[in-house]
């Protein structure tokens, strides 16, 4: 199994941060994975994306044009990247800021609202985490244990005191995404 994604949107929604967790967890299944963020000079508000692949095999290189999945929380990068999701593939958004929903027929199309999500449960910063359970729950590349266990190391130390937030935002992604 080689799962090629790419995670878009602007800086300040935890798209790195959603990268690192999703390599994290890969790794701590024994898994193949591959980081590779890209971001703008102006950091938050800027556009920002991250590639990652998570595989049982070598990875040969980071460098994709072409992707399984995408996961797009602006309008920007849905212009950017729908294309590029191979035939068959899946596209999960936040439909929060898109003027311009999905149009492709031969792929698979997710929406999980969890800009409205994370306001409504008082946690604008679990947005990312909500927009990660949703797209493990539609392709569980990594066990949800190992998501914890992700979590917990990416974050500094001075910040575990958020992984129950977290872990609750998370699971309420996996109750909220929608097949399109």
């Amino acid at each position: 199994m080689t799962e090629e994604i790419i995670i878009a949107g602007f800086g300040g929604q935890g798209v790195l941060s959603m990268g690192k967790i999703l390599a994290y967890s890969g790794i701590m299944q024994d898994q193949e994975v591959s980081w590779m963020p890209s971001y703008g000079p102006e950091m938050r508000g800027g556009t920002a994306n991250v590639t990652v692949i998570v595989s049982d095999e070598r990875i040969s290189s980071p460098l994709l044009t072409d992707y399984d999945t995408a996961i797009i929380l602006n309008q920007q990068s849905m212009d950017k990247f729908e294309s590029t999701v191979k035939p068959g593939g899946t596209l999960l958004y936040d439909p929060n800021g898109i003027i311009k929903h999905p149009t492709r027929t031969d792929i698979n199309i997710y929406k999980v609202a969890a800009a409205k999500e994370a306001a409504d449960m008082g946690n604008p910063r679990g947005f990312n985490m909500i927009v990660l359970g949703a797209y493990l729950k539609v392709k569980p590349i990594v066990k949800m244990e190992n998501v914890s266990k992700g979590l917990k190391k990416s974050l500094p130390e001075r910040h575990h005191h958020t992984i129950p937030m977290n872990e609750k935002a998370f699971a309420r992604g996996l109750e909220i995404v929608e097949a399109i």
